[in-house]
């Protein structure tokens, strides 16, 4: 059988290594790939970028590929396993809807308040709804997030309130894209809203040390 790899980093890297592993597998395909997995055998990199669905899909049925795998999130989110299967081709991830819970934390904060599903308090703001004395009067450290995606950056750890407050403001500004500008998650800035978690996120929450994320760049915990 014949696989697809979407995306190009290491965990990309990893489902083809294991991929071509297998003796049912004649060849893996990676779009667009890199330059670990273009040295692996049986792996073959292919120049379609990970966002470009249809792109995506043509070199599927193109290529008579068996098995899609997804690998990044953004491509999820777009919605590009609906369009593989809306073209009778096999392709394992989430679809759009479900995908939703990654791609916005806002939501997926709401979705388990609603579910009641255990998580950390936590509030949702947009740029317009911002409330900075509310996050004031929280206690320190926070954790604010961007709701959308980030690749992984859109968090800062405050370790006071008037910083969380900065933080916040920095994302609705750009900081981390339109990520930060439109949704908000657990005490981190998100999307178009944000949110501050006491344990992490771009919604307002009190940061619970317990928790094993999110974690700080650079050694000793010194950085955002």
């Amino acid at each position: 059988m014949k696989v697809l790899i979407v995306g190009g980093g290491g965990r990309e890297h990893a489902l083809a290594w294991k991929c071509a592993a297998a003796p049912r597998v004649s060849e893996v395909l990676v779009a667009p790939g890199n330059a670990g997995t273009a040295s692996e055998p049986k792996v073959r990199n292919v120049e379609v970028a990970a966002q470009d669905i249809a792109g995506l899909t043509q070199l599927a049925s193109a290529e008579r590929v068996d098995l899609t795998i997804i690998g990044p999130e953004g491509p999820l989110v777009a919605g590009v396993v609906d369009a593989f299967l809306a073209r009778g081709l096999a392709c394992f991830g989430p679809r759009q809807a479900a995908s939703q819970l990654e791609g916005s934390k806002a939501f997926a904060k709401e979705f388990l308040q609603r579910h009641g599903i255990p998580t950390a308090r936590s509030r949702t703001f947009t740029r317009e709804r911002f409330d900075a004395a509310w996050v004031r009067s929280q206690r320190a450290p926070l954790v604010v997030k961007a709701s959308g995606l980030a690749a992984g950056k859109g968090v800062v750890i405050a370790e006071s309130t008037d910083a969380a407050v900065s933080a916040a403001q920095g994302m609705f500004a750009g900081q981390f894209g339109a990520a930060g500008r439109g949704g908000a998650g657990r005490g981190v800035p998100g999307g178009r809203r944000g949110k501050l978690h006491r344990d992490g996120g771009w919604r307002a929450h009190p940061a619970a040390r317990h928790l094993p994320g999110p974690q700080r760049l650079r050694d000793g915990d010194h950085g955002p």
